[in-house]
């Protein structure tokens, strides 16, 4: 091969290391027994975030049953949780601020065959200019952090 191919199969195994990045972290979301949540990695794709970057209230999230509002009132309560726990607390001291509140909505079918969603977990997002990334699994219903998971990024400048 020569000099300018190489150089193309190195783009784009670049651009697919950026972007099954983005794909795992999506993919992180799992249930409470461990498993798998095909649910909410396709209903917590992505948030819309407000002009600042950060969390704004009354965003909608798209799902496969269609749009969700989420309060501003959920937002802060699970920030308050996260932001509670030390470890957290560590994060935010080193320069991490929150990016994204995505809830991981449970939906139950009852006997009668009615149906009743609540969003009893959450993943907060943490940013760290662009050398890090943690994700903050909040459980709701008990106020507390069950799982931290942190992604760092290195970049190698070479001239």
């Amino acid at each position: 091969m020569d000099r300018k191919q190489t150089l193309i199969v190195l783009s784009v195994i670049a651009i697919i290391a950026v972007a099954s990045s983005a794909v795992l972290t999506t993919y992180a979301a799992e249930d409470e027994r461990g498993g798998s949540n095909v649910f909410a990695r396709q209903f917590n794709w992505r948030m819309m975030l407000g002009a600042s970057g950060r969390p704004s209230g009354c965003r909608y999230r798209a799902g496969p049953y269609g749009f969700v509002e989420v309060s501003a009132e959920y937002n802060q309560t699970v920030i308050s949780i996260a932001e509670s726990d030390s470890d957290v607390q560590n994060l935010l001291s080193e320069g991490y601020i929150v990016s994204a509140v995505r809830p991981i909505i449970k939906s139950v079918v009852e006997a009668d065959g009615s149906v009743v969603a609540k969003a009893t977990s959450a993943v907060v997002t943490l940013e760290k200019s662009s050398t890090g990334r943690a994700e903050v699994y909040v459980d709701v219903t008990n106020g507390k952090v069950t799982r931290i998971v942190i992604f760092t990024m290195t970049v190698i400048e070479k001239s």
